[in-house]
């Protein structure tokens, strides 16, 4: 069905969006929002005012979307706080790389100009794509999102406006103030005065968000997972909080990131000196636990799959782990060939101690080390791995140096990977690896994993290539396919070392 408001055309089911609004499904909070024409406020789904009548409710893809025509965001449901608008979902591959570049910043203080060379359109063309797909300009969409998280930080922390401004993306408290005001018909201050709960970090510089996913969310299998890969000194997984150190523009910091108390939500603390790399930081953390992913559209997509759907039931709402820092994923899948993930672990952590920045200040989180970064393992001598790991991961330091090659959404997968795999020692495995947890690209998949290659063989080991032909019908998810796979294979593995133990003990107990 295609909708028109303001003079837009969206494909969006109103039937499905009245549904939602009605039962508050949580499910697609975040994917659209209300309009009330009646108020000229615009709201989730899940929002707790009563019910407006149908007559004054209109729908937009996207809050910028929203904003753009007229509507305030509520106070009382907080768009600020949505899940983040899927990149993939139903948008063209320039959209969703746009998307990614302006959650980066790119718009924080280049042009669309720049932005729209940097995806081989026109500006022009970008535009006409942006309302086609999100209801809003590339200047909106990036407006919006400065805006959304400059009241996140007005409602949850005390930080004085010029540093919320600054943290926002702007450099003029007046520009701020002006838009802000625009947006929200209050000021900051006006803002601020209606909430007396808001936390003081200013003593101790700890920040609290509540960063709002779809759900379900298959948590237990995300800390599982990160957990056995955690690189000592670096990450921590203790009691199903994941803990890690964090280095922006030279200054050090760490991040703990946990469920939210009764809600669909992760619970971030972030201590870090300098508030105004608040915003990069979140979008980082949110990209890194795959916050923006509709469980839902996934789901379905493998519900009469032979090999996913028994998962479905097992593993509702298994999310693709991201990565905090690129480079830093792409040494430990180097570490990580021909060896096991114990082994590639080990080795991450022997890497670290000897190469890493010692982290100052934050010893009672149980971590030591900031990961080594390029400059540091262009030329070291890598005592204790194999010659053409070692070169590869010192080729690979150099090249992002010399610019050859970027961890951010510069590049389409399919380049990336062109450009990873020129390097001697890596191999496909490990640039699909990478570009599936560093790129965000739901499609990435290691068509080489041996695990992959056992757990869609019926007993026997597939040739990449059969796998490949396999893999067709799961996409654009097939790196949820993979994470299901894989999730499958470690609970054979678990239920096998549990029957072991069984036979085993019966063994010692009989007579």
């Amino acid at each position: 069905m295609h909708l028109s408001w303001f003079g837009l055309t969206v494909e969006l089911d109103f039937k499905t969006c009245e549904q939602a609004r009605l039962s508050r499904d949580a499910r697609y909070d975040g994917r659209f929002f209300i309009g009330v024409t009646s108020t000229a406020i615009y709201c989730r789904c899940i929002c707790p005012a009563p019910s407006a009548k149908r007559q004054n409710v209109v729908y937009f893809p996207t809050a910028a979307a929203a904003a753009d025509a007229g509507f305030r965001p509520c106070l009382r449901c907080r768009p600020e706080t949505a899940p983040g608008t899927p990149a993939w979902n139903g948008t063209s591959a320039t959209v969703s790389r746009g998307l990614r570049l302006i959650s980066e910043g790119a718009l924080d203080g280049d042009s669309v100009e720049t932005l729209s060379a940097r995806l081989g359109v026109t500006s022009r063309h970008l535009d006409r794509l942006f309302m086609q797909h999100l209801g809003a300009s590339p200047i909106a969409v990036a407006q919006t999102r400065r805006l959304h998280f400059a009241k996140q930080l007005i409602s949850d922390t005390r930080l004085p406006m010029a540093q919320v401004a600054l943290a926002s993306g702007y450099q003029s408290i007046r520009r701020f103030n002006d838009r802000f005001s625009r947006l929200y018909g209050r000021t900051p201050t006006e803002l601020r005065r209606l909430n007396k709960s808001a936390s003081s970090p200013t003593e101790t510089d700890e920040y609290v968000f509540r960063l709002a996913y779809r759900p379900p969310y298959d948590w237990d299998s995300l800390i599982g997972f990160l957990a056995v890969r955690a690189i000592p000194g670096v990450e921590l997984v203790v009691s199903g909080t994941y803990r890690r150190s964090i280095e922006w523009n030279g200054q050090q910091g760490v991040l703990e990131v946990r469920p939210a108390k009764h809600m669909h939500a992760l619970e971030v603390h972030v201590l870090f000196p300098d508030s105004s790399a608040l915003l990069q930081i979140v979008t980082r953390i949110r990209t890194m636990f795959d916050l923006a992913a509709d469980p839902a559209v996934i789901m379905k997509s493998f519900q009469h799959d032979a090999l996913l759907a028994p998962q479905l039931k097992r593993h509702a709402g298994l999310r693709v782990p991201g990565s905090w820092d690129g480079f830093e994923l792409a040494v430990r899948a180097i570490l990580g060939q021909q060896v096991t993930v114990q082994g590639a672990t080990t080795l991450a952590g022997r890497l670290v101690q000897a190469y890493g920045k010692p982290l100052n200040g934050f010893q009672s989180f149980g971590l030591t080390h900031i990961f080594p970064r390029p400059e540091a393992l262009a030329a070291a001598r890598l005592g204790g791995l194999p010659k053409v790991r070692a070169n590869a991961i010192r080729s690979l330091a150099k090249a992002v140096l010399a610019g050859k090659l970027s961890f951010d959404s510069k590049l389409v997968s399919t380049e990336f990977v062109r450009r990873f795999t020129r390097i001697r020692g890596i191999g496909e495995w490990t640039a699909h690896y990478v570009a599936m947890r560093t790129l965000g690209d739901p499609d990435a998949f290691p068509q080489t994993d041996l695990g992959l290659l056992r757990a869609c063989g019926d007993g026997k080991r597939l040739t990449p290539a059969a796998l490949l032909k396999q893999a067709q019908v799961w996409r654009p998810w097939r790196a949820y396919a993979a994470m299901y796979l894989w999730r499958a294979s470690a609970d054979a593995q678990v239920k096998s070392r549990r029957t072991m133990k069984r036979r085993l003990d019966l063994c010692t107990t009989a007579p």
